[in-house]
């Protein structure tokens, strides 16, 4: 035996106390009991079990001994299982008298508690002047300070506890009141109190692991001391007492790395010194020049040498100063994360109703309706429900120090149920911890279920206040917060990979949730600035309700999203969208059944099944989604007693700043602390917006208006007003892998598979202010709004072009399919002065920004590089003569003049063939000009592999108004159609394109004038025609009166218009219109090639043969290639106009069709003095530098205007304080003034640096193309080709009533052509087949006035003919090279009156 030693001796005790104090009161059965300070415990599985083994070899000694001495005795208590006694097993029968309780109270000055649960892992509990009592059926304790450190980290620190157990307790009475599904009225409560709970873990700390170890020992203390012990049923069992959790603040904290924390600071420490060290050099450069003027030449520049290095070398010391008192007075920035809660008051109330297995089961099955239950039903370890009851103030969560909260909840009030469960694994389904004991007892296996636990609830919360806040540059930040998530629970055992958040919420959180927020805001971010509060979008709901079903999202409430940013444009609420009801829908693709969580077995690692060579194991195959559909329905027709239209408004520098935005958003994130270096070596987690499949939009509006304003300053914009409309998208994304070895993120290709819109009387306005832009930043409330064009209805679908290849592969040349359609019915369209200048205004701001914008660019300056020493390339657009002729399958069939050669005996038969083509007049060939057209024989449909557009027009007419006559015309059409269409690319000489073809269709064209003073522009009326007057096939009433005072469909017809649509022209003051131009059609054709080729098509064409004896080649069977061709053809043509309305004509053609701005004549003039320059210049490379400085000085422009913006921003923020402060006021008109002055700048020289870029590039092209035709001169080809054709029309004049005619013209089988070749010539063709002028006046001598004397046969003759070549300008001026006029002898009669 060993000697007893004394208590201080003991290297490590198991228990240590400094003091205590025993005290029994046995009159009244009380137990004192008192601990001095330094109470220490000890705690380890093997102390335990050195414990556990002679406890229990006491009590056989005991029994063993009571046996002997008194063998009648029974002992009352099991050997194996001394803590039986105290079970309800044990407890005596209930008719025996109960006992008295035993009052305790106790004291513990201080107390540290340490539980090894492993070989290095171990837990600490401290607590400070511990009291606890009990009496009679109640519990209290207090401890004013407690902290739980997990392997010496102070991780829980509590401060104020108070725990009190009470039999009943009257306010748990009144939050029962709120739930009458309660069956129990009074339960016992536990009573926890807190004044402030702290959770801080530090950077990198495994916690999963020590509490992992940690949940082991529990589960192996339970198996050592309750194995053997009888389960009561848990339904019989009593009901467990309920919860009251009272907490006054709560923090949890992720501590961030002292490294990055470090570099931050040192960061901002560096960049504020660089600005202290910028005022102190200036100090010095101010003391030196006033020196030197002090004393002149006499001051040495050595001294001044001097001078600066020692206030280099005191910049220095003063930095590294600073540097080391950084955390002198402010405490270094410890957090990564900080979550924090007031006033936390936490009901959870038992009942009866949902107490026990069966009933939490049934529970179970009724919030999770949606989930196949096991039909043999679930065995479950862990059941519990609860009726909870949750306020808190405020509930804060922070990212380091920025300055916004990620979450900012205000007023949030939560009731409802929760069931949590944990279903008992099957054999496959539990791992084996293993625990050493050490001698003699070895290592005990302990087997843990694998199966999580699940949560099912159904909450109803109120919040005031719910706030968001989140950008791609927190992103960084918020990937070291996932790592030390991942360090809090242990992964499963279970090889399968793991499962992303989404499907993990989708498995463990079943039920619904709904919400009643009073404001919730969302902010996005849109800098890569994490600190900085000005730029972002804001979603702002009022009054939101949001319900969370499984597989659905609800937001019903008004949505305003508005633009933040420091400028004028701060508070642009662009949207606006009353009473929605917005609807999300996810669609889970899995294998098996996406709301089968029940199916999910994991399985341990030895447990593994057999799975195919090639592939991994995955437990959660059949669950683990694979993609998923996302679909949102915004719905605005709901009925609600306010008054308010759903709106949107734009600005152009708003678009510009959601360019920026879309572009801070899809930017591709960095790996942040990931590779060798940092030991993280998992798998990157995938995103949640690359899981996407499929994504449809829907959207539903009873109404719409939009405003677009494309200068804030100038005040000028577009406003569209819409009825009831529906729009619906659907798109599809793909991942596509990156070519090469290294490892790539997948690209994602996001393509529009469907697009339906219908939209109901739709009005466009141009609006534009008389005024400039004031100080206050106000729109003018005086707009002038005029009409521009408006439709009674309009349909818009698109397929996507797979589904319209695999529609056209079993339907070959179907007409009806179209990738884009549109239909418009009834379009009004009108063209004014007033439009004409704010819609050339529009597009004179887009440009100039445009312009600004390339101007600015690195891509400016790099053009052409002109180098003498190497021989020109030839360009990629002309044709090669010794490239062979195209295949005639893909080669359409163009009529014109063939391509020069090189051999000279087909080069003089081909010129022969050409001269004496252009002498001949006459021609006994039947000639077919409409049919030889080259835009007809481009358009031909066999070769169509895509009939991309297709827009049709119903009843559209169009007002035109000039600016020096009064009245306008009317042009309408009863049908039009534009097709687009997308032909398979085919070679043309040496190069493969692509060729596109327009075609326009006009059928019941007709046009309109006035013959009085019709309603002004300024009167807000405007004449229409009434749909019966532009449909096709009209049948006349002959019992109508009107109709029978009509004049038909004929030319020079009266019909009468209306000046209101919605409303009959009999209730309204109706005017009369003349028919000027008669029912015609009319047929465009436009074939443009490029070379931007599908790859996948252009895989597909062959390339073309080479013939051996190319040269012998016959020309006049040699195509032209691809050219560019318009082709414009009427058929008949029935005219008739007075002298008024004929000078309304010009005035229509010279002011609004002809319209040229005033300013593009000063333009051309800076642009042809900048070009002289680049001309006599020696050196024109020279340019560059210029064009450099200008480009630095156009950037200075555009940043000091942004700096102002910012300035006035600030101002006008103060200003919302202090409306009345005089300064402010002064400085932000002074800053009005330098802002406007600061952009008249800016205009001017961008115009100056886009006119010498560009005639600096032409320099440069010239050059290049005076090379190349200095090589190959005889190389010309055709690039573009415009047409026009009449087949005939009769132009008819008339006296000023528009009836009495004056003299008539007949034109027939009129042709003008112009054919723009590579080395800028032109030739221009005009072909006249037949006219004639009659005169119309009464009592006339001759009625033909002028026509040729030859009978004409009709298509065989020609009675005019023009021909001109021009030649490049020179200087400016234009050069004819040839004209030819070829026609008939004429016959022209005239009398003396």
């Amino acid at each position: 035996m060993q000697p007893c030693c004394k208590a201080p001796d003991i290297p490590t005790p198991v228990l240590s106390l400094s003091m205590l104090s025993i005290t029994y009161h046995s009159s009244i059965r009380s137990l004192e009991v008192q601990c001095g300070a330094g109470m220490t415990l000890l705690w380890s599985p093997p102390d335990h079990m050195y414990l556990y083994q002679h406890i229990l070899a006491t009590l056989q000694c005991r029994d063993l001994l009571r046996a002997t001495l008194f063998p009648e005795t029974v002992p009352l208590v099991a050997l194996e299982t001394p803590e039986t006694a105290c079970e309800p097993e044990g407890c005596p029968p209930e008719s025996s008298p109960p006992k008295r309780l035993l009052n305790l109270t106790l004291e513990v000055s201080t107390a540290k508690l340490t539980a090894f649960v492993a070989e290095d892992r171990f837990i600490t509990l401290a607590a400070e002047s511990v009291s606890l009592s009990r009496h009679g059926g109640s519990l209290q304790a207090y401890c004013p300070e407690l902290a739980a450190g997990f392997d010496g980290n102070s991780i829980f620190n509590f401060k104020e506890v108070e725990v009190q157990l009470l039999p009943e307790l009257e306010e748990m009475i009144l939050h029962r009141n709120p739930f009458p599904v309660l069956q129990t009225l009074r339960n016992r409560v536990w009573l926890l109190s807190l004044g402030s709970v702290s959770v801080e873990f530090p950077y990198q700390y495994d916690f999963s692991r020590t509490l992992d170890e940690a949940v082991g020992v529990q589960k192996w203390l339970k198996g050592l001391h309750g194995g053997t012990r009888s389960q009561a049923s848990p339904s019989s069992a009593h009901l467990p007492p309920d919860l009251l959790l009272k907490v006054q603040h709560f923090s949890w904290v992720f501590l961030d790395d002292i490294f990055e924390v470090k570099l931050r600071d040192n960061y901002e420490l560096m960049k504020d010194e660089s600005k202290e060290s910028a005022k102190r050099l200036q100090l010095l450069d101010a003391k030196v020049a006033a020196l030197r003027k002090q004393h002149g030449e006499l001051l040495p520049a050595r001294k001044i040498e001097e001078l600066y290095a020692s206030l280099e070398h005191k910049n220095i010391e003063i930095y590294i100063q600073r540097s080391r008192r950084l955390y002198g007075n402010t405490p270094m920035r410890r957090a990564l994360l900080t979550w924090s809660l007031a006033g936390l008051e936490l009901v959870a109330l038992a009942d009866a109703s949902f107490h026990g297995p069966e009933r939490v089961v049934e529970q179970v099955r009724e919030l999770d309706p949606g989930s196949p239950f096991p039909a043999e039903g679930v065995d479950l370890v862990i059941q519990w429900c609860r009726m909870l009851k949750c306020t808190v103030k405020t509930f804060l969560v922070r990212i380091r120090d920025y300055p916004r909260y990620l979450f900012e909840i205000r007023d949030w009030r939560l009731m409802g149920r929760l069931v949590g469960t944990e279903q008992s694994g099957q054999p496959c389904s539990r791992r084996r911890q293993i625990l050493h004991l050490g001698l003699p007892w070895g290592n005990v296996a302990v087997e843990r279920n694998m199966p999580p636990l699940k949560f099912y609830h159904d909450f109803h919360s109120e919040i005031f206040q719910y706030t968001v806040v989140w950008g791609p540059c927190w992103d960084p930040a918020w990937t070291l917060i996932g790592q030390s998530v991942d360090l809090l629970t242990k992964p499963s055992a279970d090889p399968s990979p793991s499962l992303p958040w989404w499907d993990k919420s989708r498995l463990l959180l079943h039920g619904d949730w709904h919400m009643d927020i009073e404001q919730a805001n969302l902010h996005q971010l849109a800098t890569e600035d994490p600190y900085n509060t000005t730029e972002n979008m804001h979603w702002e709901w009022n009054h939101l309700s949001f319900h969370w079903k499984p597989g659905q999202f609800v937001f019903k409430g008004d949505l305003d999203v508005n633009v933040r940013t420091a400028s004028k444009y701060d508070d642009c609420c662009f949207l606006h969208l009353p009473d929605l009801c917005m609807t999300l829908d996810l669609q889970w693709l899995c294998h098996g059944n996406p709301h089968d969580h029940h199916g999910v077995t994991l399985r341990a690692p030895e447990f593994l099944p057999e799975v195919p060579l090639g592939q991994l194991h995955d437990s959660y195959r059949a669950f683990r989604s694979e993609n998923l559909n996302l679909s949102i329905k915004m719905d605005l027709t709901r009925h609600s007693g306010t008054i308010s239209q759903p709106r949107i408004l734009l600005y152009s520098s708003t678009l510009r700043w959601m360019q920026n935005f879309w572009a801070t958003w899809t930017s591709v994130t960095r790996p942040i602390c990931r590779g060798k270096l940092f030991n993280n070596l998992k798998p990157s987690k995938k995103k949640l917006g690359q899981h996407y499949k499929q994504l449809s939009y829907t959207a539903l509006f009873p109404q719409l208006q939009v405003h677009y304003w494309a200068s804030f300053a100038q005040q000028r914009g577009i406003q569209i007003e819409c009825s009831q409309g529906h729009v619906f998208t659907r798109g599809t994304q793909r991942l596509i892998p990156q070519a090469g070895t290294v490892m790539r993120r997948l690209i994602s290709d996001w393509s529009v598979t469907q697009m339906v819109s219908d939209l109901s009387q739709v009005t466009v306005y141009l609006m534009a202010s008389p005024t400039e832009e004031n100080a206050d930043h106000c729109l003018d409330p005086l707009v002038t709004k005029t009409h521009l064009l408006s439709l009674s209805s309009l349909t818009y679908q698109r397929h996507s072009n797979r589904t319209a290849e695999e529609e056209l592969s079993t339907r070959v040349g179907d007409p009806a399919f179209h990738t884009h359609q549109l239909h418009l019915v009834d379009l009004r369209a009108s063209w004014t002065t007033t439009n004409r200048d704010i819609a050339f205004g529009l597009y004179d701001g887009y440009k100039k920004a445009a312009v600004l914008k390339r101007n600015l660019s690195t891509e400016a300056l790099k053009g052409l590089k002109i180098d003498p020493q190497m021989p020109a390339k030839k360009p990629k657009q002309s044709v090669p003569t010794s490239a062979p002729a195209p295949p005639p399958v893909n080669t359409p069939s163009f009529s014109g003049q063939p391509d020069k050669a090189s051999s000279g005996g087909a080069y003089m038969l081909q010129k022969l063939i050409e001269e004496t083509d252009r002498f001949v007049v006459f021609t006994e060939e039947e000639s077919g000009v409409s049919d030889q057209l080259c835009g007809i024989a481009a358009c031909q449909t066999d070769d169509i592999y895509n009939r991309n557009c297709l827009i049709e027009l119903v009843n559209c007419q169009m007002v035109l108004r000039g600016a020096e006559t009064e009245g306008c015309v009317i042009v309408s059409a009863a049908k039009a159609q534009l097709l687009q269409c997308q032909h398979h690319p085919a070679w043309y000489g040496d190069t493969l394109k692509q060729k596109t073809s327009w075609t326009c269709l006009l059928d019941g064209m007709q046009y309109f004038a006035t013959t009085e003073s019709s309603p002004t522009e300024q009167d807000g009326r405007q004449l229409w025609l009434e749909v019966k007057n532009i449909e096709e096939h009209r049948q006349r009433s002959l019992d109508s009166v009107q109709e029978l005072m009509e004049s038909g469909q004929a030319v020079g017809g009266m019909v009468t218009t209306t000046t209101d649509w919605n409303q009959p022209a009999e209730a309204q003051q109706a005017q009369q219109v003349q028919r000027i131009i008669s029912r015609c059609s009319c047929r465009m054709y436009y074939i443009s090639y490029s070379h931007d080729i599908d790859p996948e098509l252009a895989t597909q064409i062959k390339p073309p043969e080479v013939h051996e004896n190319q040269e012998k080649e016959d020309l006049l069977k040699k195509q032209e290639g691809a050219v560019d061709t318009f082709t414009l053809i009427h058929h008949e043509l029935e005219i008739s106009t007075n002298p008024a309305q004929y000078a309304m004509i010009l005035d229509i053609v010279n002011n609004l069709l002809l319209h040229v701005e005033p300013k593009r004549k000063e333009h051309s003039e800076k642009k042809q003095r900048v070009r002289f320059q680049l001309e006599i210049s020696s050196n024109p490379e020279e340019q560059r530098s210029s064009i450099l400085h200008l480009q630095e000085a156009v950037r200075q422009h555009v940043a000091q205007i942004r700096q102002l913006e910012k300035q006035m921003y600030s101002i006008m923020k103060s200003l919302q304080d202090d409306s009345k402060n005089e300064n402010l006021l002064d400085l932000n008109q002074k800053l009005q003034l330098q802002l406007n002055q600061e952009k008249a700048n800016l205009q001017l020289e961008s115009e100056e640096l886009n006119i010498l870029i560009r005639c600096f590039k032409d320099f440069q092209l010239q050059q290049a193309n005076k090379m190349e035709l200095r090589k190959q001169q005889e190389d010309v080809s055709v690039v573009r080709r415009t047409e026009f054709y009449f087949a005939q029309a009769r132009w008819r004049l008339t006296e000023e009533d528009g009836q009495l005619g004056i003299a008539e013209l007949e034109l027939q089988r009129f042709l003008y052509s112009k054919v723009n070749k590579s080395d800028d010539t032109a030739e221009h063709l005009l072909e006249l087949g037949w006219f004639t002028m009659n005169n119309l006046l009464p009592n006339a001598v001759y009625k033909v006035v002028l026509r040729p004397q030859s009978s004409c046969q009709s298509g065989r003759q020609l009675a005019l003919r023009l021909f001109s070549k021009v030649r490049p300008p020179v200087g400016g001026i234009s050069v004819k090279e040839h004209f030819e006029n070829n026609g008939l002898f004429l016959s022209w009669t005239k009398c003396g009156r």
